[in-house]
């Protein structure tokens, strides 16, 4: 079994496990997923209905964690408002106990200070991870998982990036790229100097202690 940890197109393919992103003005139509409040698609005059659907969804079983949501420091949206509303997120995420999938563009240490004030005490997943080793570390060090997928294709810097990564602290997803999430692990098992089945059974353990699930 294939784990993706994000991907906005699902797949329906019985050898996946797939949680698929749904912002709060999409249905769900999918098996698993999760919801939340993009920076990118943040409208200040729809944040509350957003956040009351976000919360609707949190409560149903096959929502398997808040997101994607977090902080991007390369868009027009004042990065205020962008905390505003991550951090009403995080709140619903610590209420009822949900893993939540980040977007992060070069705000990690605004994402520090916020996580260590409100102290959500979820799995926290930094998605899409493209950074260098050094980032990583300080992201593991901080209690953060990396999931590889876009990049690792596309940068073959990052292999060694991953290949550093401890077991149980990473994950593989496709978000929104052609390619199918085999190719991801077939590069990342590449990375790791491990067979296809010794990956998917790491992930697989991953997937079970983050989401209880999987």
């Amino acid at each position: 079994m294939f784990h993706n940890l994000h991907t906005h197109n699902f797949t329906n393919n019985p050898n996946t496990f797939e949680v698929v992103n749904r912002y709060p003005y999409e249905e769900i139509n999918v098996p698993y997923f999760s919801t939340g409040i993009h920076p990118w698609h943040i409208d200040e005059e729809k944040v509350g209905e957003h956040l009351a659907i976000i919360e609707q969804r949190l409560q149903l079983p096959n929502c398997l964690a808040l997101g994607e949501c977090g902080l991007d420091k390369r868009i027009e949206t004042p990065l205020t408002i962008q905390a505003e509303v991550f951090e009403k997120q995080l709140a619903m995420a610590k209420q009822y106990q949900k893993p939540v999938i980040l977007h992060l563009v070069a705000a990690f240490q605004e994402l520090v200070e916020i996580k260590d004030r409100l102290q959500p005490g979820v799995p926290m997943i930094i998605h899409g991870f493209s950074k260098n080793a050094q980032v990583a570390k300080q992201l593991l060090d901080n209690g953060f998982y990396l999931s590889f997928g876009k990049y690792l294709l596309r940068n073959p810097e990052l292999s060694a990036v991953l290949a550093m990564v401890p077991e149980d602290r990473f994950f593989l997803e496709t978000d929104t790229i052609e390619e199918g999430i085999e190719e991801v692990y077939a590069k990342a098992a590449l990375a790791r100097n491990m067979n296809i089945a010794a990956l998917q059974d790491t992930i697989s353990t991953n997937f079970k202690t983050v989401f209880k699930n999987g």
